[in-house]
């Protein structure tokens, strides 16, 4: 099974990106952030005719998340983070696909560091750790995928030392998500490619793409009875370089088997 985490930055204005992604790579597990449409502008349509099922969350003009399935329906599970009933940012939603469950996030950016924006990214890295270490418990294979807007550390962005004050580099955010892994969560990416320079995301100025200069800011963390079926991990970095693309590509992790742990 093969999962993959895209912000797509806009689905309506990406589609054509995406569609072209789903036929050539052809994932099996889908989780999707910032599809900048409302819930009943979502291109189902499109997506089943490329051979998806779907389940999303939208929001008009920001957040949006949704989860994909090739030739199936996801089984929802949960839709939107726990802990917090008047935050009404769709940021979160978790299914069920051939016995692994799988929560899709797009974890808020937060700057102005500081600040309130960076105070509620703060408060939500709090409920969604206290939402990730009641999964880890429930000892179910889980998969979270998604824009995390966390780099966690310097080898994972182009100049560290220009990063310092960001928000996606805090040591408040890089904390949560050491955290999260010495729990026993396993970032995908990483174990498989240690000490190796991988971006997921590379802004439209300044030539960024071209010139390799990227952060690493999407990650799929594994549940331990996930890990041990992994059996690959990358990223689809061409997609960027597509025309009308994300700033994002695709970032993707193979494990083995479908329901067995």
């Amino acid at each position: 099974m093969r999962i993959a985490t895209f912000n797509v930055n806009g689905i309506s204005s990406r589609l054509p990106v995406l569609l072209r992604w789903l036929g050539e790579s052809k994932p099996d597990v889908v989780c999707l952030q910032e599809l900048k449409a409302p819930q009943e502008k979502f291109p189902l349509a499109a997506i089943t005719e490329a051979g998806y099922g779907a389940i999303w969350h939208g929001q008009k003009s920001w957040n949006g998340v949704a989860i994909l399935a090739r030739g199936r329906d996801p089984v929802e599970n949960l839709r939107g983070l726990p802990g917090d009933s008047e935050d009404i940012h769709s940021r979160y939603i978790e299914a069920r696909i051939e016995g692994v469950l799988i929560g899709c996030l797009y974890l808020p950016n937060g700057n102005p560091a500081p600040g309130p924006k960076f105070d509620y990214k703060l408060k939500w890295l709090e409920r969604f750790f206290t939402h990730a270490r009641e999964l880890l418990n429930s000892g179910e294979p889980v998969v979270l995928a998604g824009d995390y807007n966390i780099i966690p550390a310097e080898i994972d962005v182009y100049k560290p030392e220009r990063w310092v004050n960001d928000a996606l580099f805090r040591p408040e955010v890089r904390e949560v998500f050491a955290r999260l892994t010495a729990m026993g969560w396993i970032d995908a990416l990483r174990i498989l490619h240690p000490g190796e320079r991988i971006f997921t995301f590379w802004d439209y100025f300044r030539n960024n793409y071209a010139r390799d200069a990227g952060m690493r800011i999407d990650h799929l963390l594994l549940s331990p009875s996930v890990a041990p079926r992994l059996i690959a991990s990358g990223v689809d970095r061409e997609v960027r370089g597509w025309e009308k693309a994300s700033d994002h590509a695709p970032t993707w992790a193979e494990i083995a088997g479908a329901s067995a742990p």
